[in-house]
């Protein structure tokens, strides 16, 4: 983890983060730690398959714990706009892929519906998209009937924004 790395993200989803943290310290570490204990009394640990996946499983955790503390110690708290004339974190955008022909706009395909938010409240799934994403960075600040180009794998792809909403 890169060192006074700031990480954008909404008060709720830090809230979530603190109370897995808890989660892991109050009941996760002592199912392992009995996991273990458990493990440590079938005798030999060298062929002991109990004892290596607790062992395993205490690892992750403490990994989790780690990355925790280091995300909510450097969590940035950021305010969803209140702003529609522009596309700001936090806003509902509707955006329809289209290509420049001779001059002519031709959509191509349906208007798709995302949500621009910090990067660890980012879902693609759920068509949350990190501001820091190629796809996020590129529409911030944009109005409605800004035509965005993104980078993407397969090349530049050409976007119309079509609505600019407040998050439900």
């Amino acid at each position: 983890m890169i060192k006074d790395a700031k990480y954008d993200m909404s008060q709720a989803r830090l809230e979530e983060l603190r109370e897995e943290l808890i989660y892991i310290q109050t009941v996760r570490e002592k199912e392992v730690a009995e996991q273990l204990k458990e493990a440590r009394s079938f005798g030999d640990l060298s062929e002991n398959s109990e004892y290596e996946e607790a062992k395993t499983e205490q690892g992750k955790i403490h990994s989790r714990k780690a990355e925790l503390n280091d995300l909510i110690e450097n969590a940035n708290i950021v305010e969803a706009t209140t702003d529609t004339t522009k596309v700001g974190m936090g806003s509902k955008i509707t955006v329809q892929e289209i290509e420049l022909k001779n001059k002519k706009k031709l959509r191509i395909g349906d208007p798709e519906v995302y949500q621009i938010v910090g990067s660890q409240d980012a879902e693609p799934g759920r068509n949350k998209i990190s501001d820091a994403s190629p796809f996020g960075s590129a529409l911030l600040g944009h109005a409605v009937g800004d035509k965005v180009e993104v980078d993407s794998p397969s090349g530049k792809i050409l976007f119309e924004l079509m609505k600019i909403e407040l998050a439900d």
